[in-house]
């Protein structure tokens, strides 16, 4: 590895085959990633608020398509749906907070999500599907991620 004098004076290190990539150039991409994380989650967690409250208020909101295992009451869903979406919005919003603790409970209650969501199914499969290809994102973000960076330092 040579040794280089930057601009400022300071040394800088360099290595010979240049496979060294600047700092903060190749984790832009996963702290970016992130932040991005954050904001699907807390969306993700409002419009299961919102299913939640549909699936409550109203018991034929959402018809079962098909005979399938995993049979509640709408109203039983609208629970769960309603519980879960505050749960992940709060997290999305540590996230986007950097605080310690969000990150590991979000790829945890991303996990979580992707499950519920794929037992919610035959209610409704297009917001399913897409809650479920939003919660692998979410996991893949956030296990990316170093834990020397963060959402905030995209900014």
């Amino acid at each position: 590895m040579a040794q280089t004098a930057s601009s400022s004076g300071t040394p800088r290190h360099s290595s010979a085959g240049g496979g060294e990539a600047p700092s903060g150039t190749g984790s832009a991409w996963a702290a970016g990633g992130a932040m991005f994380a954050g904001v699907i989650l807390l969306v993700d967690g409002v419009i299961a608020v919102l299913k939640g409250i549909a699936g409550i208020a109203e018991n034929d909101v959402y018809a079962r398509l098909g005979d399938y295992v995993y049979k509640l009451d709408t109203s039983a869903w609208g629970w769960i749906l309603l519980v879960l979406g505050i749960v992940l919005a709060v997290v999305g919003w540590g996230i986007l907070k950097n605080a310690p603790w969000a990150r590991a409970t979000g790829v945890a209650l991303a996990g979580i999500s992707i499950v519920i969501n794929f037992m919610w199914l035959p209610y409704s499969p297009v917001w399913a599907l897409v809650s479920i290809a939003l919660g692998v994102f979410v996991i893949w973000a956030l296990c990316t991620t170093g834990s020397d960076r963060t959402a905030s330092s995209a900014l």
